[in-house]
């Protein structure tokens, strides 16, 4: 069969690794900095900070769409040239319309990192991790016009290592990339061999999540250390995690919970409440009564970095609420 593959980063490789390793051919392939970035600054790029999507389809000599979206008549005319069966998707920020799904001869398939119709949208690492699930996967289904709700092809699964030492953002999508590699060699070679039947969604197990918000990202001490740790985890390495203080937000280095060997009975004692602090560290008592030691701190803004520790110093106390 004929594929032509349009994504981003470490899906968009391992789709065409897989699509490889099936023995299918591959006329061609389109990548999103074709989308994110002006044309004549993507010249240049290329030419002196070539990404490393285009230095991937170079290593392999594959044929570069170039268009500037995949609504595009340019796109559009490019994949009737090539008249592929497939159009495979990974990794994609635009919503496809009606006329470039139906574009090839079987069908356009996405590959989604999640076990639809849940976390359908487009942070599931990010999500499952947060939600303390236990397992997560990828799933290829056809395209509609609508996000990730199309009839499923295939679905592998994947456990996720929770916990303080657990999977984060990153590990976890690394995890679900190389399982797309496996999953595609897997449905293209099943589409050869046998008469695949696309299984419809069940819409009352759907969910969906929309991009993190800034809410998302500040961290609420009534919660477990599990859950706040959960959360540290879930956006690394690519947003931190925030400390709400007062009118201020002091992003989060590292985080770890000990013990809680004084019991406290108080009202005074709540969770959110800063047991100890220095210039460096913040000592906060969480939901599950447990104490956790935020490092790395930096206050929130353009120059946080030079007046954190001054703010620390002078500004949090001990006996303040983080909330």
């Amino acid at each position: 069969m004929k594929i032509v593959i349009v994504g981003y980063d470490k899906m968009f490789s391992n789709l065409i690794l897989g699509t490889l390793d099936s023995k299918n051919k591959i006329v061609g392939v389109f990548r999103h900095e074709r989308v994110a970035i002006h044309p004549w600054l993507l010249f240049f790029k290329d030419i002196f900070a070539p990404g490393k999507d285009l230095s991937f389809i170079k290593s392999f000599k594959l044929k570069e769409i170039k268009a500037r979206s995949v609504n595009s008549k340019e796109f559009q005319k490019a994949v009737l040239k090539l008249n592929p069966d497939i159009i495979l998707v990974g990794s994609w920020s635009e919503k496809f319309k009606k006329p470039v799904i139906n574009l090839p001869k079987i069908g356009t398939i996405n590959c989604h990192p999640s076990l639809l119709p849940a976390y359908r949208g487009p942070n599931p690492y990010m999500r499952v991790i947060m939600n303390e699930e236990k397992e997560t996967g990828i799933t290829f289904h056809l395209m509609d016009e609508n996000l990730d709700t199309g009839p499923i092809l295939l679905q592998k699964k994947i456990d996720i290592v929770q916990g303080f030492n657990g999977d984060t953002g990153e590990t976890l999508k690394n995890k679900c990339c190389v399982l797309a590699r496996e999953g595609i060699k897997e449905l293209l070679c099943s589409m050869e061999d046998e008469i695949i039947v696309p299984v419809n969604q069940n819409a009352k197990d759907a969910s969906y999540y929309p991009q993190i918000s800034e809410k998302d990202i500040l961290i609420d001490f009534t919660k477990t250390s599990a859950q706040i740790n959960a959360l540290v985890r879930a956006l690394t390495p690519w947003q931190p995690a925030y400390i709400p203080h007062k009118n201020a937000f002091l992003q989060v280095g590292k985080i770890k919970f000990f013990e809680n060997k004084t019991k406290f009975h108080t009202d005074r004692y709540k969770p959110g409440l800063v047991l100890k602090k220095n210039n460096k560290a913040l000592w906060i008592l969480t939901g599950d009564d447990k104490i956790a030691k935020i490092q790395g701190l930096k206050l929130f803004g353009r120059l946080g970095h030079i007046f954190t520790p001054l703010y620390l110093q002078f500004f949090v106390k001990s006996g303040d609420i983080c909330r």
